[in-house]
């Protein structure tokens, strides 16, 4: 499988528009939503092999809306990255347990999300 296709989904616009901004000058084809809901259909419609779910959307949070993908037979294999400006190391542990495949906190580096990206990239198109 190869990495083709990104969902977007935070609540804070900035954040968007500065992930969309920088993956999309890497090429990636890039999906976006507000919400957690609107996150869950758009996964359910677009089937991207990454997504960037922040924590603390309301009213269903990116924790819930990762279960719901890991849980989703048609979504098998999609790569959950959660976004929180929550850097404790319990809050990790804590987020980790429940199936998300990666953690980053915020504010993040464009260059840090290029190469976490490519890092998936690579795993993903060896397996």
């Amino acid at each position: 499988m190869s990495l083709q296709k990104i969902l977007i989904a935070d609540d804070e616009v900035h954040i968007r528009r500065s992930l969309e901004f920088v993956l999309k000058k890497e090429g990636y084809e890039i999906v976006l939503a507000e919400f957690g809901e609107d996150a869950l259909a758009k996964a359910r419609e677009h089937k991207p092999q990454l997504c960037f779910l922040d924590l603390q959307m309301p009213p269903m949070n990116g924790d819930e809306v990762c279960q719901a993908i890991k849980q989703d037979p048609e979504l098998e294999g999609t790569y959950a990255i959660i976004l929180t400006a929550r850097g404790q190391e319990t809050d990790k542990n804590k987020i980790m347990e429940s199936g998300v495949d990666e953690y980053m906190t915020k504010p993040f580096s464009p260059s840090k999300v290029i190469a976490k990206v490519q890092e998936i990239a690579d795993i993903l198109a060896s397996s």
